[in-house]
């Protein structure tokens, strides 16, 4: 602690803390009556608890996590719903083809897999770009991580298993639609 007289200092703002047993807002008005005892001219306002006061420091970086988590969240969501978009293009464009494979003898779980490994596949680049990406420019987000470093392998690897996880579910609607593909229909029209 440094003592600096306020006749050198008068704009500088003075703190009191005080320790005490007994409930922090009760003691506030002893406190007042102290100081005024002391210096009637002194003002004595603005009493917080260490909670209080630990809870409004970190006000802007709980409220900057939870922007990031939301964000992310409407990220992931938009992710899964164009990885299922563009497979469900592809399986309405390949309709013909997995009726034809299914009439050909191929069970609808081959087709399944089949699909959900060519989904996943454009899946598994997507992740190596992006984790190349997020390697490049993790020391700009440093200064909104506390207590991981930038480049934290866990936080990379759990981020890919999430996304993959999502992008498997996504994958796995349209290449249910691809097994529903009526192979005497397929038959007919070709």
């Amino acid at each position: 602690q440094i003592y600096l007289s306020i006749h050198q200092y008068p704009t500088a703002s003075s703190m009191l803390l005080v320790r005490t047993v007994a409930n922090p807002l009760n003691v506030s008005k002893i406190v007042s009556d102290t100081v005024h005892g002391m210096d009637p001219d002194q003002p004595v306002d603005h009493f917080r608890t260490l909670e209080q006061a630990r809870s409004n420091s970190l006000a802007s970086p709980r409220l900057t996590a939870l922007l990031l988590a939301l964000f992310a969240l409407l990220a992931l969501v938009i992710t899964a719903t164009g990885i299922m978009g563009v497979l469900a293009f592809s399986v309405s464009q390949r309709f013909h083809e997995f009726g034809i494979r299914m009439a050909l003898g191929a069970a609808p779980a081959a087709v399944l897999r089949m699909v959900v490994r060519q989904g996943m596949a454009l899946v598994g680049i997507g992740l190596a770009i992006g984790l190349a990406g997020a390697l490049a420019f993790a020391r700009l987000l440093s200064g909104l991580l506390f207590g991981v470093r930038p480049t934290d392998p866990l936080t990379f690897a759990a981020v890919a298993c999430v996304l993959s996880a999502v992008a498997a579910a996504a994958c796995f609607l349209p290449a249910r639609r691809a097994t529903s593909a009526d192979p005497m229909h397929a038959l007919r029209s070709s």
